[in-house]
């Protein structure tokens, strides 16, 4: 098989390695400070839709650039709609963070996006049943969600 053909599939697993080291940075920040970056999130998002677009560029499907822009608005517009419900419950930074998982997930496929949306909360729901059992909060604590998006975003990926 010539090089070309697999710089596609190189161009992904350097995505998904980037997205590891980068979400493990972004939980650390926001399990400590309960925020996520602009800083990060950013340049985090511009790097994906670069890696997705030279992919399709070295002859990657061009299906692919088109889920994973539809996955990045996709599920920020449903974390954007959960924010603008959540009467604080759900950050700013949380809905930014949904684009470039949106990304990265529907560029795997669709399974993969609603695989890992959807393991966002139950690692969510997880973490708050065992800070409520541990008796390290109450009913009103606050959790960071965003450890909870990069985990079920690893988990999605590696599931499907």
């Amino acid at each position: 098989m010539p090089i070309v053909r697999r710089v596609p599939d190189s161009l992904m697993i350097v995505a998904q390695v980037g997205f590891s080291v980068v979400g493990a940075w972004l939980t650390h920040i926001d399990i400590r400070e309960h925020r996520l970056p602009n800083r990060i999130l950013a340049p985090t998002t511009a790097c994906l839709l670069l890696l997705c677009g030279a992919s399709t560029a070295f002859g990657g499907s061009a299906e692919a650039l088109v889920r994973a822009i539809a996955g990045a608005a996709i599920l920020g517009s449903a974390y954007l709609a959960l924010w603008a419900g959540s009467r604080g419950g759900l950050g700013g930074g949380d809905v930014k963070l949904a684009v470039p998982i949106g990304i990265l997930l529907a560029w795997d496929g669709w399974l993969a996006l609603v695989a890992g949306s959807a393991l966002a909360f139950v690692v969510g729901g997880l973490w708050a049943i065992g800070v409520l059992a541990t008796g390290r909060g109450t009913r009103d604590s606050r959790i960071p969600f965003g450890p909870c998006m990069v985990l079920g975003c690893l988990l999605g990926l590696c599931l499907t």
